[in-house]
């Protein structure tokens, strides 16, 4: 932050959020890209820039070459593995002894979010160093993942990647506890998202239906800004460590 508009933008923020009682957080996948990661729509280097989507990443194409599908995650998950978390992973997980009342409700499957130390977290799109049976959706916990092919369930079925693929719905317990979560608090903070994907996009509108306030926190705007109570422009390893510590100065 260079500007007097920016440095404003923040100190209002911070006195936005430091009243609240019942926080919610929401990430997507700017948060990774600050840790390296690439994602699924930033051209030139998309990770979908060179397959089919519905081919990579659907119920469908699992079936049809299960082992096109597990080659592909195997790669990504040694690419992901090579990552860490950034200063802003570690300040949202500082948040949580902050509040009465906190969740972080992210759409990445990376689990830098737990390598930062959070706990309070739903992954609303799975995580991609978890298993489970293709057809009886069971955990599959002694899975290794880096063979050629995808291993079987000790049901006999094929082992997928536990992340949500296109056409599926999200597990009921993580979005029954989301809605929770967004229908009682008091504030959300909205961090790298480009506010696009469902149900996490309607997040916000949600919890400034009934009265909670939205802060922002993107390098660019999105369809969240005209309803957010500050919208603060920037990266979240820059912004969110100066955030915190301003919020837990007031609160103290």
């Amino acid at each position: 932050m260079t500007s007097s508009s920016e440095r404003f933008a923040l100190e209002h923020a911070i006195h936005v959020l430091s009243p609240a009682r019942k926080v919610v957080v929401t990430t997507g996948a700017g948060m990774s890209k600050e840790s390296g990661i690439a994602t699924f729509r930033d051209a030139p280097n998309a990770l979908w820039a060179n397959y089919n989507p519905e081919e990579l990443a659907s119920p469908v194409g699992f079936r049809n070459n299960p082992t096109r599908v597990w080659k592909w995650y195997r790669d990504r998950r040694r690419m992901i593995a090579a990552a860490r978390p950034h200063a802003g992973h570690f300040a949202i997980a500082r948040m949580e002894e902050l509040y009465d009342e906190f969740l972080l409700i992210t759409q990445n499957i990376d689990n830098l979010h737990h390598a930062a130390g959070s706990r309070n977290l739903v992954e609303l799109h799975g995580n991609i160093f978890r298993y489970r049976c293709f057809e009886r959706n069971h955990p599959a916990p002694d899975v290794t993942g880096d063979s050629d092919v995808p291993p079987r369930c000790a049901c006999g079925a094929l082992i997928r990647p536990d992340v949500v693929w296109f056409g599926e719905m999200i597990d009921e317990t993580d979005l029954d506890r989301s809605f929770s979560a967004i229908a009682e608090c008091d504030a959300v903070l909205v961090v790298g998202t480009s506010a696009l994907v469902h149900p996490a996009a309607g997040f916000p509108a949600m919890a400034r239906g009934h009265g909670a306030s939205v802060v922002e926190i993107n390098p660019d705007r999105t369809p969240i800004t005209p309803i957010a109570d500050v919208f603060v422009s920037g990266r979240a390893g820059e912004l969110l460590p100066p955030l915190i510590d301003g919020i837990r100065a007031e609160r103290a």
